[in-house]
């Protein structure tokens, strides 16, 4: 069996072997430093931004005098964490990580030819490999890269916030747009539709005589208009809004509900039952002799208070064009690194020297105990 050994003897056997440790020490020590030498150094710069805020709706602020819901009023990604996202950072993060963002950083400083890769693919992982983004409690967003070049390293932090800020402003604007294009389209429609009404009004009168209504008749005609023009509204904001929000959106949601609510207070006034604020006289016992010209009148004045509400939306969805996309606000801007980042020379010179250290020890005092055992 092995001989256990005192610390006294311990130390003994340590002492007589140390030029073999130092030997051992010095030649680890030296092929560390060779190690930590040769290592191309890298260097980190990190730029930090704090995260887009969400911007009013235009349409909110114009709900009142549109008569219609603040639901229209979507305006680009700072909106979207109310399709569900509950930290916005999370969106804007995986915006920097988007394969659009890094194709460009590639094309842009020439990283294939620097990471010395033939394809997109490599350079993509290489470059995701160098970069950190990430958010913490405070919402700040860091976003840093690693590059054997400190200037390099700054720049491509810097130009992942650039190419943020410029998605950011291209998705809420194609949003916006969407919207804009939409209602103007149904606008131009509407449009025609009320010059046809009014025209068929005008030959309405010069063959009936009748000039105008008054009384319940006219009350009621412009109650059952003004709630087409309503449903005819909400249906056209449905159109817009399903063009960018998914089904279960619940501002989508919201002005289904409203549309719904519309549509039941309606079929009640034709059908001659009571809504309130309207008259009580059902459309069908109007007398016969002024029936042809009320609808006249009425798809005139229908055509009237659909064009209004559908210019509103189209000027609220013209002015979150104009104010798409939040800027992208830089809390600090990355700067050139004055010191490397990798390698940790000091600690892998300590490591190796150590370790070569121990190893000595180990061995001599292995050796001796071998020695010492009994045959």
């Amino acid at each position: 069996m092995a001989k256990e050994l005192s610390f006294g003897e311990l130390w003994s056997v340590l002492f007589r072997g140390w030029r073999i440790i130092a030997k051992a020490t010095l030649a680890a020590f030296a092929l560390a430093m060779a190690i930590a030498f040769l290592i191309p150094p890298e260097y980190s710069a990190e730029a930090v931004i704090f995260t887009p805020q969400q911007s009013q709706p235009s349409l909110s602020a114009m709900a009142q005098l549109a008569g219609v819901g603040s639901g229209a009023g979507l305006s680009g990604l700072s909106l979207l964490s109310g399709f569900g996202l509950h930290n916005s950072a999370d969106l804007y993060i995986g915006i920097l990580e988007s394969r659009t963002i890094a194709d460009r950083l590639i094309t842009q400083f020439d990283l294939k030819r620097i990471y010395d890769v033939k394809d997109l693919y490599l350079a993509r992982k290489r470059l995701a490999k160098n970069t950190s983004i990430k958010s913490g409690k405070d919402t700040l967003i860091r976003v840093k890269v690693q590059d054997r070049d400190p200037k390099r390293s700054a720049d491509l932090a810097n130009a992942y916030v650039e190419e943020l800020s410029s998605q950011n402003s291209n998705v809420a604007l194609n949003e916006a747009a969407l919207r804009r294009v939409f209602f103007e389209g149904q606008m131009v429609k509407e449009q025609n539709a009320l010059s046809d009404a009014e025209i068929a009004m005008r030959d309405t009168q010069q063959t009936t005589g009748l000039i105008s209504l008054g009384g319940q008749p006219e009350a009621l005609l412009r109650s059952v208009a003004q709630l087409r023009a309503e449903i005819l509204g909400r249906q056209a904001q449905l159109r817009g809004m399903k063009t960018y929000a998914a089904d279960d959106n619940p501002r989508l949601k919201m002005v289904e509900t409203e549309l719904g609510a519309l549509q039941g207070e309606l079929s009640k006034l034709e059908q001659g039952k009571h809504v309130a604020g309207t008259p009580e006289l059902p459309v069908g016992q109007l007398p016969q002799a002024g029936l042809e010209f009320l609808r006249k009148y009425r798809d005139v004045k229908y055509h009237e208070a659909l064009y209004e509400i559908l210019a509103k939306q189209y000027e609220a969805a013209r002015l979150d064009e104009a104010k798409a996309g939040g800027a992208v606000q830089i809390i600090d801007k990355a700067v050139i690194p004055e010191r490397r980042s990798w390698p940790p020379r000091t600690i892998l010179v300590l490591s190796i020297t150590g370790f070569a250290a121990f190893a000595a020890s180990f061995w001599l005092l292995a050796k001796n105990n071998s020695q010492s055992a009994p045959a």
